[in-house]
């Protein structure tokens, strides 16, 4: 039998996401991913009169491909899959996965060749900067157990959190955006944190379904070398296929000078991996109100209502703060009171205090009043 969320998911992807025109090309990249959802959102791209083009992908495929580590084979593809993307106009990416450490035991090298010349020209030189671009994981029994729901529950919870209202969300966010871009100094507070930086002149990017489903963020960058102080993030993280909890770090002029963590020898190896890799290109605030617990899947975690994220590695180019790195790793840490609590200032002012917005006009961003 049909269901028909897919149908409703599959046409927010093409209208709202990617906002599809007739005539557009579309490439839909999917791994793992139930024909139906495929085949939906075919339908919902030639309605739009776009004209769709799959690729559709296996995750255990992927990982025979990058581990073999061959230069030559990395650069084939890359160079393919950046002439097709580059004929594109817009790209919807759907990931599954029954194991999210597929990667875990990916050699070291073997990744480092696949982003730098895979990952890195396919999606972050065209995708990113030059289409309509969304991405989207798909439930799974693995991410309900990730989650702690049963596989129902967690199915319902992912398509209210994919569906909500996100016009809503959009125009709420209008606010924050504003005063991001009209701030300097951001000083966060919080359990082992004390963390000091300046946004000064870098744009603010309201994120409400454009990019990722779910959404709930919006993001600017530090300036490259103003971060100073410590962090102790309180949520687990995966990273190329490696679990990761505890991570604090230590700044000085920008730079990460000290970084621990459950695996402390895996985490310096990928701050390691290029100069970039140890400072910051990402800081954005979280607030779907639908997402409320880690989940170690980083779609859903950096949106959880109540987190920031502070990544290190590459900055994006609309919020850019000049940092280049292979590596783009977000960390997330939750400020409500079951988490430690925290506080955010801007320029002194308080902005939010243990996950909840308390500046006037920030207030329709709270919970309570985006569901």
């Amino acid at each position: 039998m049909h269901d028909p969320r897919l149908d409703a998911l599959a046409q927010l992807l093409v209208t709202h996401s990617t906002r599809l025109q007739p005539g557009e090309k579309i490439l839909i990249e999917t791994f793992d991913i139930p024909e139906d959802m495929v085949i939906a959102l075919i339908r919902a791209a030639r309605q739009t009169g776009a004209v769709p083009l799959v690729s559709y992908k296996r995750n255990r495929i992927q990982r025979e491909l990058i581990q073999a580590g061959q230069e030559q084979a990395m650069q084939l593809v890359g160079e393919c899959e950046t002439y097709r993307m580059e004929r594109v106009d817009a790209y919807v990416g759907l990931r599954g996965s029954r194991n999210i450490a597929e990667l875990s035991d990916v050699p070291a090298a073997a990744m480092e060749l696949y982003e730098r010349l895979w990952l890195q020209p396919v999606h972050f030189q065209v995708r990113v900067p030059r289409t309509k671009w969304v991405v989207l994981r798909w439930p799974s029994p693995s991410m309900a157990q990730q989650a702690k729901m049963s596989s129902d529950a967690f199915e319902d919870f992912y398509f209210d959190v994919c569906t909500l209202d996100y016009a809503k969300m959009a125009e709420a966010q209008k606010p924050l955006k504003a005063l991001l871009e009209q701030t300097d100094q951001v000083h966060i507070t919080g359990p082992d944190t004390d963390l000091r930086f300046s946004i000064e002149n870098i744009p603010a990017i309201p994120c409400s379904g454009e990019h990722n489903i779910p959404d709930g963020e919006c993001f600017t960058a530090p300036v490259r070398d103003s971060v100073e102080g410590e962090i102790r993030f309180n949520t687990p993280t995966l990273y190329r296929g490696t679990p990761f909890d505890n991570i604090h770090l230590r700044f000085d002029q920008g730079r990460i000078v000290a970084a621990s963590a459950s695996d402390t020898a895996a985490l310096n190896a990928i701050l390691d991996a290029d100069e970039g890799a140890r400072y910051i290109g990402e800081f954005a605030i979280g607030f779907n109100p639908h997402i409320t617990a880690p989940m170690l899947d980083i779609l859903f975690d950096e949106k959880i209502a109540g987190s920031f994220h502070f990544t290190p590695g590459q900055a994006y180019e609309v919020a850019d703060n000049g940092n280049r790195s292979a590596v783009h790793w977000d960390m997330v840490m939750i400020q409500t009171p079951e988490y430690g609590g925290g506080e955010i200032y801007f320029d002194g002012k308080l902005v939010r205090k243990d996950g909840l917005f308390a500046l006037p006009e920030l207030l329709n961003l709270n919970p309570d009043n985006l569901k």
